[in-house]
């Protein structure tokens, strides 16, 4: 059977992907998929010889599948996707206090990044998403509840997959589509200078989300190799570019860890850091994973921290965990993925 890849297409690129006889035929499908019918034979409104010879050559009009449902004491869901090759990623749908539902979306199958307080890092890259990968994360999301929200914060880094996030994220975005609002979605990266300085010139209004965890470079490159790369004072320099080209206000991710990096010392940098940046830092604190070698803060290790950072007038927010029991929350996604031979 073929395997097609039709989230993210347009009618007309349907219509040649599946060799139709009608152009108006493209448009019925296109219309299904956006409602998250991807069974041909429920798609109604074909014949019945339309339907019998797309289900026979293709199967089914979506190329992953969810292979395993997870769901913890806040109402976040954690599914296992299997993608056409075997591999597998994972995608979370967080649900908060005032019923906003987030889809949390992985970009890559696996990381190369290696950050050391991220079971996704420990997977090493397998490989980028295409396009339709990524939406179908969304659509199979939809399926359990009304996604308001996207964030690029699942597995994988979202910077280094560049054109297959901006494409998703235009078709997201798309009236005739899911037609998200710009600002309702959020790259998260940790640190891809190159991607933030690409994302800056597209104007888009998304969020940004930078991994930073703290503000000392020795620090930040024992534990997030990308930091050789581009250092504190690269990242900080391409931020501002980011700031006075008019970008969305943006958001430091700070994990905290215990004994590392939520002391007087790391508040000092921070301060130093953030010092014209118009940012909020979101404390998170540190979600367990059995193999790596961290400790969570306590609640007076965290709130002595805040006490520091009210004294520097930095501007923070307190991050309350969602999905931690299924492994599905911020750092703790990982699979066993290997691809299969296609």
């Amino acid at each position: 059977m073929d395997k097609i890849f039709l989230y993210g297409a347009s009618p007309t690129e349907i219509y040649e992907e599946l060799n139709l006889d009608k152009k108006f035929q493209a448009k019925q499908i296109y219309q299904w998929l956006i409602k998250g019918v991807t069974d041909f034979n429920l798609m109604s409104n074909l014949s019945k010889a339309l339907r019998e010879r797309l289900t026979n050559e293709f199967g089914s009009a979506i190329s992953s599948k969810v292979i395993d449902t997870q769901v913890d004491d806040s109402g976040a869901t954690k599914l296992a996707i299997e993608l056409y090759d075997g591999a597998i990623v994972e995608s979370v749908l967080l649900i908060d206090k005032n019923e906003r539902m987030t889809a949390c979306l992985s970009s890559q199958v696996g990381c190369a990044m290696g950050c050391k307080f991220c079971r996704t890092g420990t997977m090493g890259l397998v490989r980028n998403l295409n396009t339709a990968e990524i939406i179908e994360q969304f659509v199979h999301l939809r399926a359990i509840g009304n996604v308001t929200h996207i964030v690029f914060m699942g597995m994988g880094e979202p910077l280094a997959n560049f054109a297959n996030v901006l494409s998703s994220i235009r078709f997201f975005h798309r009236e005739d589509a899911f037609y998200i609002s710009l600002r309702r979605i959020t790259i998260s990266t940790c640190g891809v200078v190159s991607g933030i300085n690409k994302l800056t010139e597209q104007n888009l209004n998304v969020k940004l989300a930078v991994s930073l965890v703290t503000a000392d470079n020795n620090l930040r490159s024992d534990i997030m190799p990308i930091n050789d790369s581009y250092n504190l004072e690269k990242l900080k320099k391409s931020l501002l570019h980011y700031q006075n080209k008019g970008g969305s206000r943006f958001t430091l991710e700070y994990c905290m860890l215990s004994g590392v990096n939520c002391d007087l010392q790391s508040a000092k940098k921070l301060a130093t850091f953030t010092n014209g940046l118009d940012a909020v830092v979101n404390l998170i604190p540190w979600n367990p994973a059995a193999e790596l070698p961290w400790t969570t803060p306590t609640t007076q290790e965290i709130n002595t921290f805040t006490k520091y950072l009210d004294e520097f007038h930095i501007k923070y927010a307190r991050r309350f965990t969602r999905g931690r029991s299924v492994n599905g929350a911020c750092g703790q996604l990982a699979t066993k993925s290997k691809i299969k031979e296609v």
